[in-house]
């Protein structure tokens, strides 16, 4: 993983589970260590992204909710208070490193817009200049089954990847409450092997992943497969790597092999 060495602009996915307990409160500790590594890889001359899922969870708690609701009107509700709360953490949690963050919601339809997507290349690239930490999440208040169910990604791990390709990051770091992909799900089979390498997304790899992850998050192994294949067939490298070992990113910067890699694909337009 020497390539590494060099990589300048990282995005990070960090997912509700990541966020959570498995009560869905916060996991404040668990925050404050991914908060300290990203920022410190700021310091270090990386441009960093971070795409964040939580903002249902944080807006089940500001509304006194134990549930989800059941209706896409609620839930743009829930999106909208929970998504405020999410940047208000966040601010908090940064601004004791001085790290300066804005928010930036997209939807499907606008980064499919060539002509948009253009526009969203050159915020990003100015929130660098300004040394400024995007953190990105999916506009829930518009992208409503409702109104266009096209226009929902549906999971940040495909945010993420999309979001990766778009501004050309050199690596995607899908932050999981697992160490990696496993040949065998690991919560079953104690025989399953973690895999480091994989050269490139097939049909056997999909097979691999199974069926959904956490109870707690959209997205489940098959979606960070999915989001593995659209970044590697555009050049970027990704890694699922295990959030509560956050530190564990110093190593991978430092040419080691942690969690499982999925490498660019070379013939990528």
């Amino acid at each position: 993983m020497d390539l590494f060495l060099q990589s300048k602009r990282i995005v990070i996915k960090i997912g509700t589970s990541s966020l959570t307990y498995e009560s869905g409160q916060l996991n404040y500790r668990h925050i404050e260590n991914m908060t300290n590594v990203i920022c410190d890889l700021k310091n270090m001359g990386h441009q960093v992204v971070l795409v964040s899922s939580g903002a249902s969870g944080v807006g089940l708690g500001k509304l006194g909710l134990t549930k989800k609701p059941d209706t896409s009107a609620e839930k743009r509700v829930l999106a909208a208070c929970g998504q405020s709360g999410l940047m208000a953490m966040y601010e908090s949690f940064f601004g004791r490193y001085h790290c300066k963050v804005a928010q930036v919601l997209l939807t499907k339809s606008v980064m499919n817009d060539q002509e948009k997507a253009k526009s969203i290349i050159k915020s990003f690239e100015e929130m660098f200049n300004y040394d400024v930490l995007p953190i990105v999440n999916e506009n829930d208040v518009i992208s409503s089954d409702e109104l266009n169910s096209d226009d929902m990604f549906g999971d940040n791990d495909t945010l993420s990847a999309r979001v990766a390709a778009l501004i050309k990051a050199d690596i995607l770091v899908i932050w999981s409450d697992i160490d990696g992909l496993y040949n065998k799900d690991p919560r079953t089979s104690k025989d399953a092997k973690l895999i480091s390498v994989v050269s490139k997304v097939t049909d056997n790899i999909y097979n691999m992943a199974g069926g959904a992850g956490s109870l707690r998050g959209k997205g489940g192994m098959r979606t960070k497969i999915y989001a593995a294949r659209i970044a590697t067939e555009a050049g970027v490298d990704m890694v699922i790597a295990n959030s509560s070992r956050p530190e564990l990113l110093y190593d991978l910067f430092h040419g080691k092999s942690i969690g499982t890699l999925f490498k660019a694909q070379a013939n990528h337009i």
